[in-house]
């Protein structure tokens, strides 16, 4: 998944890898070249690219960007994300350039361009190029100067773009305000909390860096011993430190806008909450803010993040007093996914002042008895919480916000405790605690603590931004007392609903012992509960019987994590084609474990509004391989498919706008039609009123059927029923696979007309069928495959009796060899034998006409009695795609 912070709004925009990555300035040398820039806006932005060398070898490449010409400015230095590039902040830069601000962006040593090992912020390495280019802004004339050699200068960055810019001010006295966005404040902590090594993002963060031979020797050396020991030692941990913000944190007094992610398994909110004590206690200005997404997935909120960024620099390095820089602690909540194109509804809820993580607690009483369970040998099964690298946009951590869980945990490798049913909602905002008795069998255990948010009955089970707290408990062979301080989230629970506390044996992200234990937990107090924000904001929860989908999920998820596929970064939308419904470019893909065998081959066409496409071929011809990559459900092998200009793949916010019904659909035979669709659509988490389920009621013509149980339906009526699934939301593009599938002929009728009533609005429908008369009578442009390639496409017209093919009728039967005669005739693509005689197709490219070819059978002998243009797609379809006999 992409670590980097999508835009905020540009200084980690760009391919969605890892973690914003870290600076590396220079000596600036050379001359650079100036190209401008084209804005939505004028002025007009100037960007100078330069390659600078910074000693030793090393070279960087960086970007500077202005806008007019009026007098002296503040300067902005922005972070790239680790894995990326200086062009991953190209917009960022461009928009503050227009801002008023001078903008210098660059691509960190070992990315891009730039040359020398990743030091991850190694302060005589990345920290110091930030001085460097700080010493470099100091000479440009249009850069606001506070005195000789010192620039007024900003710096911003997400995750560990985020981490050079504290680290710079706590270097660097000439920095003058800091907007670091999900990052850490201790790189130990964060990859070995509480002493337990986070394997799969480390694993990822050597991965995305190119691997260890392009990190600094120390780190190679640091990351290899402690994933073979499973376990970091003390000279890890002050490898990781010195590196860290935390060591320079007494000397960071700028003002600061720390942004965290609620959905983040790798900085999670407590990196900046120590962030924030410790800058307050510099006196400086701190404001904190935590946004929806996270390195987990979710809504990065770009745009607003963006503004606030821009109101932070207006007002510190502008010296703007009128401009508002926002509350001084902020968190958005989500309101469920109600949005047209899916998205979440989020809100934002604010204080005066950063509460911390334990502010206002409430205890909750749990319930439970002394528990043993057992530490499997070599820890596996894991349970599973996050799944890093599994995020994205729609990231699995942001599902527990609209009451979906993804966690699972696997019988005799947990101990649970559970509070009553709660009698009022609890909002919480923080850390909970927790204190435990702990025993092992061998000298130390090794734990991951939760709180489950469980709903009535104890089917639904919520892991809040699926985060656990790692903890390992030395010298347990004698017991011992634990307080752990749970993940810092915001989470409403209902009232009716519980909290349960788990301790499990074992976590997928983590490293655990591979010796087999027993240990042994009781508890020693109530859950503690902060509860800062309790009283506004709402969680829009999912109705119960979809909750077996989450273990589902889960296992599904953990598999891709564990065979090792990774996403690719999606190209940008096509504003050229926004307005198209499909765009299929050299579409391929192979057969499973072949290279030369294809279900689908360089494919081509395209689909405009208001047409009713009818995809054929012959079984085996690619159709439904064709729809599945449509609908993201597999990944194409080459080619694109783009959909209102957005490039496809599996879970494309764009696929919003796409409704499908293929193979039929399962409906709750108990419930009446309507009461299916409703069930259906709250499943989806999105306002009712984003349905349309009176439009598409009508559209598919079930009448007071609706109101009747589905057990009582006729197989037409839940082909009905099932299409108008499809149609809720009413999506732009609606997709049936065989829709007519065991109707009779007033059933096919009446879903002949319900396709063409719902492209009579202006959308567009592509149906597959075999029924080749039915989508001669519905369809207006037609698709035709054969062997994954395409055969011909256009309107039904051009293709059913465009002039070109004929229909020869014969007196007698004509033989397989006259029919080779025929079709080796000069002027003739081919000749299919029919009931009727020849179905001809002329070569008009070659001169075949009509009058030609008459000629030619006749001297073939060819009984003929009659010649005409031919008019059934049937025959047509034939023709096309060869005699199968």
């Amino acid at each position: 998944m992409d670590l980097r912070l999508p835009r905020v709004r540009g200084l980690l925009r760009g391919p969605r890898r890892i973690v914003c990555a870290a600076a590396a300035v220079v000596v600036l040398a050379g001359a650079g070249t100036w190209t401008a820039v084209a804005g939505d806006d004028p002025p007009p932005v100037h960007r100078a690219d330069r390659t600078l060398a910074v000693g030793d070898g090393v070279r960087l490449d960086t970007s500077y960007f202005t806008a007019g010409s009026g007098g002296r400015r503040p300067a902005v230095l922005l972070a790239h994300g680790f894995g990326g590039s200086k062009d991953d902040a190209r917009e960022q830069a461009q928009s503050l350039a227009r801002d008023g601000y001078a903008v210098l962006t660059w691509s960190a040593r070992g990315f891009g361009k730039s040359t020398g090992k990743i030091g991850l912020n190694a302060p005589d390495g990345e920290v110091a190029d930030v001085s460097r280019l700080i010493d470099w802004l100091a000479e440009r004339p249009e850069v606001r100067l506070d005195r000789q050699g010192d620039p007024r200068v900003g710096v911003a960055g997400g995750s560990y773009g985020g981490a050079v810019a504290l680290l710079a001010a706590g270097h660097d006295d000439r920095v003058d305000a800091i907007a670091p966005a999900i990052t850490y404040w201790n790189l130990a902590d964060a990859l070995f909390p509480n002493g337990v090594f986070k394997k799969l993002w480390a694993g990822l963060f050597v991965n995305l860096g190119g691997g260890c031979e392009e990190l600094e020797a120390a780190l190679c050396r640091m990351y290899q011993r402690v994933a073979e020991q499973g376990a970091p030692d003390a000279e890890a941990v002050e490898l990781l430190e010195q590196r860290s913000p935390q060591a320079v944190g007494d000397r960071i007094d700028v003002p600061t806008l720390l942004m965290q992610g609620q959905t983040d398994s790798l900085f999670p909110l407590g990196q900046s909450d120590a962030a924030a004590k410790a800058i307050r206690a510099n006196g400086a200005p701190v404001d904190v803010d935590w946004v929806s997404g996270g390195h987990d997935g979710g809504d990065m909120e770009t745009d607003r993040v963006q503004d606030r960024i821009g109101a932070w620099f207006d007002r510190y390095l502008k010296d703007d007093e009128s401009t508002g820089t926002g509350p001084a602690f902020r968190v958005t909540r989500t309101l469920g996914a109600g949005s047209g194109d899916g998205e979440p509804r989020l809100e934002g809820v604010s204080a005066d002042s950063y509460p911390g993580l334990a502010s206002e607690p409430r205890a909750v009483a749990l319930r439970g008895r002394e528990q043993r369970f057992d530490n499997p040998a070599g820890a596996s099964p894991p349970a599973v919480s996050a799944l890093p690298g599994i995020g994205g946009s729609g990231g699995l951590s942001r599902l527990s916000s609209l009451g979906v869980g993804v966690s699972l945990d696997f019988p005799g490798q947990y101990a649970a405790f559970e509070s009553a049913p709660l009698e009022e909602d609890l909002q919480i905002t923080g850390s909970p605690t927790a204190t435990v008795h702990v025993r092992s069998t061998r000298d130390d255990a090794v734990l991951f603590a939760k709180v489950y948010d469980v709903g009535p009955g104890g089917t639904q089970q919520v892991l809040p931004a699926q985060l656990v707290t790692p903890l390992r408990v030395e010298d347990a062979k004698t017991g011992k007392d634990v307080t752990i301080t749970l993940p810092a989230v915001d989470h409403r629970v209902e009232d009716g609903h519980r909290l349960r506390l788990v301790l499990s044996s074992t976590d997928l992200g983590y490293a655990s012992p591979a010796a087999p234990a027993t240990y042994t937990v009781s508890l020693e107090g109530d859950l503690k509960v902060p509860t800062a924000l309790g009283g506004t904001g709402q969680v829009a929860g999912l109705p119960a019987w979809v909750w077996w989908a989450p273990l589902a999920g889960a296992a599904v998820a953990a598999a891709l994590l564990l065979t090792a596929r990774r996403r690719t970064t999606a190209p940008p939308p096509d504003p050229a084609l926004a307005g198209v419904p499909l765009q299929i470019t050299d579409l391929t893909k192979r057969y499973a474990r072949s290279s030369d065998r294809y279900a689908v081959r360089d494919l081509s066409f395209r689909v405009e509004k208001g047409q009713v496409l009818g995809l054929l071929g012959p079984n085996g011809a690619g159709k439904t391989t064709t729809l599945r990559m449509l609908m993201g459900l597999i990944t194409p092998d080459g080619g694109e498919i783009r959909v209102f200009g957005h490039a496809i793949a599996p879970g494309a916010p764009v696929l919003s706008r796409v409704g499908a019904f293929v193979e039929g659909a399962g409906f709750l035979p108990h419930l009446s039609g309507r009461e299916n669709l409703e069930l259906y659509w709250r499943a989806t988490g999105r306002p009712p009123g984003d349905a349309h389920l009176d439009e598409a009621l009508e559209i598919a013509g079930l009448g007071e059927a609706l109101a009747r149980a589905v057990r009582t339906y006729s197989q037409g009526m839940r082909q009905r029923l099932a299409i108008a699934q499809a149609m809720l939301g009413l999506p732009d593009l609606l997709i049936l696979d065989e829709p007519t599938n065991g109707l009779d002929p007033p059933q096919i009728r009446e879903m002949r007309e319900v396709m063409i009533r719902y492209a009579a609005a202006g959308r567009t429908v592509i149906v597959s069928s075999h029924l080749l008369a039915e989508v001669e009578q519905t369809c207006t442009h037609l698709v035709v495959m054969d062997h994954g390639r395409l055969v011909q496409a256009g309107p039904v017209g051009e293709i059913v009796g465009s002039g070109d093919t004929l229909l020869v009728g014969t007196t007698a039967p004509v033989d397989a060899p006259l029919v080779e005669k025929v079709a080796a005739l000069p002027g003739v693509a081919s000749a299919v034998r029919t009931d009727e005689g020849l179905l001809v197709r002329l070569d008009t490219a070659a001169d075949g006409t009509a009058h030609r070819l008459v000629a030619e059978l006749v001297r073939l002998d060819v009984p003929v009695e009659s010649v005409g243009p031919h008019r059934r797609l049937e025959d047509a379809f034939l023709t096309l795609i060869g005699d199968p006999a």
